[in-house]
């Protein structure tokens, strides 16, 4: 079975545009691998198919802050930009975890957005949806204190038996801040009961307390 088969959004387009796309094979990237780079200019559309990549924004002083992730079946909002907009990339892609992709082209891309009207709302819906997350991080960040901030991940990433696996490095990426603020707030999290906390792990303890932690004033 070929990749435009096995992946729903793609066997959902026409013949001709499946045809084409055929014509690409997936590449797989090991896990660190750094896909593109402040400045660089953009080859094409990115599709993956298995595995995750993160995107980061990365500051003069060497801080950054996770932008989004790209799981299966998603695209990625810099590679869209820089060929509808023809802009560089500003943001860093890694592969969080060993992963295969597609990259389509700018040619094939420009080929498909003018002849198949279903690949024209996948790319623009999916442009829609990460706009959309981007607009909530830019709120989040804005209006959110740290330790709101800090809640809710603990909350919507910790797994069945409470445990947050993340070191406080990934921790302060994800929600924007420095690992030493990180560092503080869990301490004092700790010390009120609702978290416990050690090397890479973080334990919810108190998940009502960090509800309303999470729905607390901003700052």
């Amino acid at each position: 079975m070929s990749w435009t088969q096995d992946t729903l959004d793609i066997a959902q387009l026409e013949a001709p545009a499946r045809a084409l796309l055929d014509t690409l094979s997936p590449m797989s990237v090991p896990k660190g691998a750094v896909l593109f780079c402040p400045g660089e200019a953009v080859k094409g559309y990115v599709f993956v198919l298995s595995g995750q990549v993160d995107v980061n924004l990365v500051g003069p002083n060497g801080r950054d802050i996770l932008l989004y992730r790209v799981a299966p079946g998603q695209s990625c909002i810099q590679s869209t930009l820089g060929l509808l907009g023809g802009e560089d990339y500003t943001g860093e892609a890694t592969a969080e975890t060993a992963t295969k992709m597609v990259l389509i082209p700018r040619d094939v891309f420009f080929a498909l957005i003018d002849s198949s009207p279903k690949f024209r709302r996948m790319v623009f819906g999916a442009f829609a949806d990460r706009m959309q997350a981007m607009m909530q991080l830019i709120e989040n960040v804005s209006f959110m204190s740290v330790e709101a901030r800090l809640a809710a991940l603990i909350l919507d990433r910790a797994g069945p038996d409470n445990c947050l696996k993340m070191t406080q490095a990934e921790i302060a990426t994800a929600i924007g801040t420095a690992r030493e603020v990180v560092s503080r707030r869990l301490d004092k999290m700790a010390q009120a009961g609702l978290v416990g906390h050690e090397r890479g792990t973080v334990i919810a303890l108190n998940r009502a307390e960090l509800e309303e932690l999470r729905r607390g004033p901003a700052m």
